[in-house]
């Protein structure tokens, strides 16, 4: 999903927190890959996709654990959403693709995102949000698996990682025989 993709620019937020999107480039970069392509990005743009991707965590964590959302990352979400002139179009081939205003690219792509994270939040799509079980990671994702009892936000980070550290600790527990 967009929103919780987005969300996990920031990841290890309980450990030595990892930023992915440090520079404007790097914010174009992945709103390319995301199919939200913006020609430039200004180090003010860049603290406002932050400012919404730290709104849309505080909300999608709320929102997995049951608790009340925090109003001032609703509002956030809210204001971006409605401040975006995106338009979905139809490509020849049957797919959605996004196109974006070229005045203001940067906020219509955020726009993009906060109407994703309203969808995911307010329950509108076939899965569930859930907080990954890595203590140091804890990021929401949105769980699309026919159970819904996934645990961790990537298996290729988190998921790996910490069934390397159970393996490693069940290694240290069997008691080598004496020479």
């Amino acid at each position: 999903m967009l929103a919780t993709s987005f969300t996990g620019t920031l990841s290890e937020r309980h450990g030595n927190a990892v930023e992915r999107i440090p520079t404007p480039q790097r914010l174009v970069d992945w709103l390319a890959v995301s199919g939200l392509s913006v020609d430039s990005c200004t180090t003010a743009q860049l603290d406002l996709a932050r400012e919404l991707r730290e709104a849309i965590h505080a909300a999608a964590t709320a929102a997995a654990i049951q608790d009340a959302l925090p109003a001032p990352a609703v509002q956030v979400i809210n204001d971006y959403s409605a401040q975006g002139r995106a338009a979905a179009i139809l490509t020849p081939e049957g797919k959605r693709r996004w196109r974006l205003s070229s005045a203001s690219g940067v906020e219509d792509a955020l726009s993009v995102i906060a109407a994703d994270a309203i969808s995911i939040i307010a329950g509108e799509r076939d899965g569930k949000l859930a907080l990954c079980a890595s203590p140091t990671c804890r990021a929401a994702f949105f769980d699309t698996s026919q159970s819904r009892t996934r645990k961790w936000c990537d298996m290729n980070t988190c998921g790996n990682r910490q069934k390397k550290a159970r393996f490693n600790a069940n290694q240290r527990k069997i008691p080598r025989s004496a020479e």
